[in-house]
């Protein structure tokens, strides 16, 4: 098995070794769970995966356009315009 030391921050924040959050395909948002075992143990449980949620976007976009937009490059393209303004 393999081992990585981190250390805890001033704020009490760890890191993650990186093969570890690979392996468990673990992304940014994730929730994991913290049990104390014993003074010297504590188990890192990993929080159920929530699906995608589609279509967050049109809530907030349906009263700027009208028609279908096919993909996330289409949204993309059409919030970059507005920036211009």
């Amino acid at each position: 098995m393999k081992e990585a030391v981190t250390k805890l921050t001033e704020r009490g924040q760890v890191s993650m070794p990186s093969f570890i959050r690979k392996k468990m395909g673990l992304l940014p948002g994730r929730k994991v769970i913290w049990k104390y075992i014993s003074e010297s143990e504590i188990r890192l449980l990993v929080g159920e995966r929530k699906p995608k949620q589609k279509g967050a976007m049109r809530g907030a976009m349906k009263n700027y356009l009208s028609g279908e937009l096919a993909t996330t490059a289409d949204w993309m393209r059409v919030l970059r315009e507005g920036e211009g303004s």
